[in-house]
């Protein structure tokens, strides 16, 4: 049995038993980063660049160099090109994306001068009142998208600034960060934290950059200076994840991992690679990272914050962007010589009990896999019943919940698959 401190109060005083089931029949044995085998999806044959997902994995769009924008709404098992705008055929590459948690709206940033919104999941875009900036590099979002943060430079691009709209694109503002070659953007759900590295895998060392304000306000934080390639968030910014390409000299980076929203930072030094792009589930517990050493490409999977990899070879895969949705279940990866692979394991999901102003919320992270709510009056009892409250999605924390109502009698929840 799982459970905190306030649903240990809550049982005590008789009001409502849970019991934290994780249900489905192998999800234990599957949770496991040597569980994932990596397959290629039926993503056509392009030079990607970026990818990106939605909460549950289910949407996806992936973008790349001559303005290829393509997006999938079965988890990558078929992929549409849509009327991504041709604003200039001389640069024509996009650099980077941003879903929000539902997949409707998306950021692009471009080796160019614009900024491109969809919230139509792609269908069309739109660039308003952008700053003139000369390329812009990564971007990040809310996971309701209504707070958009696009930083210019990129790898080997001039520096720039970091700009913030506050109102899904319409607008833009600067913000205080300062003038640098920013190569990797991450926000917290609520795009109040932001993280955002400098630096790059040409001549150019960074430092990594904190703001708790939406961007108003930033601080330098103690990580060392490195050739920073990108970054990840947790849904509450409390855990983040940067990787950088390359020391002094060339030889590979490192894995940086922070527990304390970017104060302290520290390495593992686990196998060293050219690092070009991180991901992180919403709780922070699971990461991806994706590298090449030597002509080895690789993706290096953890599911406890770091402490252990495995590592998923991708033999012919040059990946320079990584996905993962929010349970960490379903991971993506973009390969810069033309190919999109996932892969699938069951993340046995964690339900937690708080007390509500005026009733009980049950909740747990947005899955990759479907699962519902049974209750049964006790243990000895053989009739699980579906839970028929509607459950809601909490954007802040990337949870879904349902909300019980506060009586003396007892019950018994778990989460089951169909």
């Amino acid at each position: 049995m799982n459970t905190d401190a306030s649903a240990k109060g809550l049982m005590n005083s008789k009001i409502l038993r849970l019991v934290l089931l994780a249900w489905g029949g192998v999800l234990a044995a599957l949770d496991s980063a040597c569980a994932q085998t990596w397959i290629q999806t039926s993503a056509p044959n392009k030079t990607w660049s970026a990818i990106a997902a939605s909460a549950d994995g289910g949407k996806l769009t992936a973008v790349g160099l001559s303005w290829n924008c393509f997006t999938s709404t079965n988890s990558g098992a078929a992929w549409v090109s849509n009327s991504e705008p041709q604003y200039n055929s001389l640069v024509g590459s996009w650099y980077a994306i941003a879903s929000s948690a539902d997949g409707s709206r998306f950021l692009a940033g471009t080796v160019s001068s614009a900024i491109f919104v969809s919230t139509n999941s792609g269908t069309t875009w739109l660039s308003n009142n952008v700053p003139a900036v000369t390329y812009w590099g990564p971007v990040a979002m809310s996971a309701n998208g209504g707070k958009l943060f696009a930083a210019a430079g990129g790898n080997g691009h001039p520096a720039g600034p970091i700009c913030v709209s506050t109102n899904s694109g319409m607008t833009w503002n600067l913000t205080s960060a300062p003038t640098n070659i920013w190569t990797g953007l991450a926000s917290s759900a609520d795009g109040n934290k932001l993280v955002a590295v400098a630096g790059g895998s040409a001549a150019y060392r960074g430092f990594i950059y904190l703001s708790t304000n939406s961007g108003t306000t930033w601080m330098q934080t103690t990580a060392p200076s490195n050739y920073w390639m990108a970054v990840a968030s947790s849904a509450d910014g409390t855990k983040l994840a940067a990787v950088y390409y390359k020391d002094t000299n060339g030889i590979p980076g490192h894995i940086y991992t922070s527990a304390d929203s970017g104060i302290t930072w520290a390495s593992n030094h686990f196998a060293a690679s050219f690092w070009q792009s991180v991901a992180l589930s919403a709780d922070g517990s699971r990461l991806v990272a994706g590298g090449e050493l030597y002509n080895n490409f690789n993706v290096y999977v953890s599911t406890n914050f770091g402490a252990t990899w495995a590592s998923n070879n991708l033999a012919s895969a040059s990946v320079v962007s990584v996905a993962s949705t929010a349970d960490g279940g379903r991971l993506f990866a973009a390969a810069l010589n033309g190919q999109i692979f996932s892969a699938q394991s069951v993340v046995a999901p964690r339900l937690n009990l708080t007390p509500a102003v005026s009733n009980l919320a049950l909740s747990w992270i947005i899955p990759s896999t479907n699962y519902f709510v049974q209750r049964i009056s006790s243990l000895t009892a053989t009739n699980w019943t579906a839970v028929t409250n509607a459950s809601v999605l909490n954007l802040t924390n990337l949870q879904n919940q349902v909300f019980l109502p506060r009586t003396n009698a007892s019950g018994f929840f778990r989460l089951a698959t169909p």
